[in-house]
This record gives structure tokens, C-alpha cells and sequence, in this order.
């Protein structure tokens, strides 16, 4: 985990500060990203769910939206962070095949108790589980694939 240094004469609280921006400023913009990109994967789920069935129509949906919002976190969110492309290639891999394994029991589950559910039931069921999946996803971007180029102060 990076932190600021404090430049000379820059009390530390202010180094402190910067850094609850910058967290502050990934936040708002991973939640924004998040935000779109989960009213688009139910948008194309949504559309992609009358020619196919429910598996195949949420991993049309997350596969669009993983690679948009991966893309949108490459270029605005993280922008000023380092990425090694084979670092953001697995990351975008794992992503797709937990939100496709999430978003596959998700529905499994709700066919099981609900025996024949609606696609709205449907689309609530895999917006909620984008929702949990994304709080996990921000803390390891942050933390693991787009990493702060700012060096630790010892």
C-alpha cells in the first residue's frame, strides 16, 4: 500500500490529507463507473435475455461491461497509477469469471426458490450481486492492479 511522502517543509497531516483525496477521488470515480456500468449490464441483459437463456444472457452482459469498465478504470480512474498489462489482462479475467460464477449461483439460487422468476426478478438478483462483487473489485484495483506510482516514506 503506497502513502505520500511529505515534500520538505509540508507538515505531515497535509501528505495525510493528500492522501484521503486521492482514495476520496478513486471512490467517487470507481462509484460512478460502477453506477454505469451496472445499469449497462442490465440494460444488455435485459436485451440479450429473449434469445437466450439466463446463463448465457448474463455472461453476454458481463462480458461487454467487464471489459468497458475495466478500460474506463485503465484510462480516468487509475490514469495516473502504473498497470503492468499482464497484471490488468488477469485482473480482467478473474473479474469476468467471478461475476460469472457469482451471477450463475445468484440465478441458480433464485430459480431454486422462486421455481420460475421473472427477468426483472432476474436483473434485481445480478445487480445486486455486480453491487457486492464491486466493493471487493475497488479495494484490490486500488490496492493490487493499478497501483500509486507515489513512493513509502520510511
Amino acid at each position: 500500500m503506497a502513502s505520500v511522502t511529505a515534500s520538505p517543509g509540508e507538515p505531515r497531516p497535509a501528505a495525510l490529507a493528500r492522501i484521503r483525496h486521492g482514495w476520496v477521488r478513486y471512490a467517487l470515480l470507481y462509484l460512478a463507473a460502477g453506477a454505469t456500468t451496472t445499469g449497462l449490464q442490465a440494460l444488455v441483459y435485459l436485451a440479450a435475455r429473449a434469445p437466450f437463456d439466463p446463463q448465457a444472457a448474463n455472461l453476454v452482459a458481463i462480458g461487454l461491461t467487464t471489459l468497458l469498465n475495466t478500460e474506463f478504470h485503465r484510462r480516468i480512474t487509475f490514469a495516473n497509477s502504473e498497470s503492468p498489462p499482464a497484471r490488468r489482462h488477469l485482473q480482467t479475467v478473474l473479474t469476468f469469471a467471478y461475476y460469472a460464477a457469482a451471477g450463475s449461483v445468484a440465478l441458480g439460487a433464485l430459480d431454486a426458490l422462486s421455481g420460475s422468476p421473472t427477468r426483472l426478478e432476474e436483473t434485481t438478483v445480478l445487480v445486486a450481486t455486480s453491487l457486492a462483487g464491486g466493493i471487493c473489485r475497488f479495494l484490490v484495483l486500488r490496492s493490487w492492479v493499478f497501483v500509486s506510482r507515489v513512493k513509502m516514506d520510511s
